[in-house]
């Protein structure tokens, strides 16, 4: 595989030669500061590059390009939106991207209620607490309706535990739920979160699928016609929150897309971390189907408190939690052999640590939520060693 590692531009307090120093062998980045729906401009498309080569590596894999509300709505100026998104495809080719990672989650990207949640050990993990969202919804977004989406345990659960929240814990709530995509500065108060969310009235569940299958039937052929793979990056959490749907949560779902736009250059990010904070996503099974369409990897393990759906979940280390790493990292290369004895030009899969708690330094440092530079060179090396290992096994040193 090739170890990549996600850098969020120059105000990342991580930086390209600390992650080159951590093992890295390419960067992993978007432009941020782009609007969401615009055309990313080649000058500042030509400035990241020129960005990442001054810290002594090359730019590798695009996350991501967003998709635009608009899009995933199908209303207001979604045609230009998509036309935005095609013509930045074409961009990004012309500098050697060949692999664009995106998602289609509604309104809100990755969604945890604690961003520095302590661990037995004192290390600093992202958690996702079930009540603590249910408490959130009911109670402090007032969302219309709300208790129709939770068991009464829940919401009676969700009621105690709002009763003893402190006003610090509420506005903490609001932040972590209610905060942009990671790298942007974005983020919506309760008022405008609620407004967004009454955009998607109307549409569920299928007219979702529906929206996401039109929107890849335009752009995908023009990813084909200049060589990238765009690739689907899960649901996180794997299950609807907020009255939401969500469409890429499980192994049908990802089957489903897969099928209606067969096309390589229509792939998957396999990430670890989403689909496995659900029990009834078997992970190294999904590697094996899918493993033709998958062009990037996020490799992160999750705890359950429960195997029930949805559940209570923290971000473990990278080779401890529910997920087997060393079956998924088998069948990943695996995957690769047999793309290199077909002369395929991307068997090199793009693997980057997803996500690392805070350990150390880390606690001090004030980094992007989730992205740690110890905690991810910790995770980097554990899975560069089960990978050199498994390598080891078939084909001596390597």
């Amino acid at each position: 595989m090739k170890h990549t590692w996600r850098w969020f531009g120059p105000v990342d307090k991580v930086t390209v030669r600390d992650a080159a120093q951590a093992g890295a062998e390419g960067i992993v980045s978007a432009l941020h500061h782009i609007a969401t729906g615009s055309v990313w401009p080649v000058d500042e498309i030509r400035k990241r590059h020129e960005e990442i080569k001054a810290g002594g590596l090359y730019w590798d894999v695009v996350e991501s390009v967003p998709v635009s509300e608009e899009i995933k709505t199908q209303t207001g100026d979604w045609k230009d939106h998509v036309a935005n998104w095609q013509e930045t495809l074409r961009r990004l080719s012309t500098t050697g991207i060949r692999t664009v990672c995106y998602n289609f989650m509604p309104v809100l990207d990755w969604t945890r209620t604690d961003l520095r949640w302590e661990t037995r050990h004192g290390a600093k993990a992202m958690r996702f607490d079930l009540t603590d969202f249910a408490a959130f919804d009911i109670h402090i977004l007032k969302r219309p309706d709300a208790k129709n989406d939770y068991p009464e345990w829940l919401i009676d659960d969700a009621a105690k535990r709002f009763a003893d929240m402190p006003d610090t814990k509420i506005t903490a709530l609001g932040k972590n739920i209610g905060a942009g995509l990671p790298g942007s500065a974005d983020g919506y108060t309760l008022e405008q979160l609620l407004e967004k969310l009454r955009t998607y009235q109307g549409i569920d569940r299928t007219r979702l699928q529906s929206n996401l299958i039109d929107f890849l039937s335009q752009v995908v052929p023009v990813a084909e016609e200049v060589g990238i793979n765009i690739c689907a990056h899960g649901d996180d959490p794997p299950w609807p929150l907020l009255g939401l749907p969500r469409i890429l949560s499980t192994e049908d779902d990802y089957a489903h897309m897969l099928k209606q736009v067969d096309s390589r250059a229509n792939g998957v990010t396999l990430c670890t971390g989403s689909l496995g904070a659900r029990a009834d996503n078997d992970l190294p099974f999904i590697a094996k189907r899918f493993a033709d369409r998958i062009h990037f990897v996020h490799l992160r393990n999750v705890t359950r408190d429960t195997d029930t759906v949805p559940c209570s979940f923290f971000e473990d280390e990278h080779l401890e939690g529910g997920t087997d790493m060393v079956a998924v990292i088998a069948a990943l290369l695996a995957e690769e052999k047999k793309r290199k004895q077909e002369g395929r030009e991307d068997h090199r899969i793009a693997m980057r640590p997803d996500h690392g708690q805070e350990i150390l330094d880390d606690l001090t440092r004030g980094a992007q939520p989730g992205y740690p530079a110890i905690g991810r060179l910790k995770g980097l090396a554990e899975l560069r060693g089960i990978e050199r290992t498994l390598l080891h096994s078939q084909y001596g040193r390597v």
